[in-house]
């Protein structure tokens, strides 16, 4: 019965476009974790808008890193989530 209900709950919030929100700010919530504690220092996930994350990001010199490093975030985020959810980083 609950896998009834569970599956009914996800196929509303689909149709309602709740499920990808939720999962947008599972992203944000994770930055920190999925990242790691050195980035996370000198970033901040500020929203998900049709498939960009915007980052802010403290100092220049870390911006110029991440940019090399931003292929292997969108991976990390998006298998984090088992979906593709990020599409590109923009780094601000």
């Amino acid at each position: 019965m609950a896998r009834h209900i569970g599956t009914a709950i996800e196929s509303v919030l689909k149709q309602l476009g709740i499920g990808e929100r939720l999962r947008q700010y599972e992203i944000l919530e994770a930055w920190s974790s999925i990242v790691g504690e050195q980035i996370s220092k000198v970033t901040k996930a500020e929203h998900i808008r049709e498939g960009k994350l915007f980052v802010h990001v403290t100092h220049a010199t870390w911006r110029n890193e991440l940019v090399y490093l931003k292929k292997d975030i969108i991976d990390k985020l998006n298998n984090a989530m088992n979906q593709k959810i990020v599409k590109d980083i923009i780094f601000h």
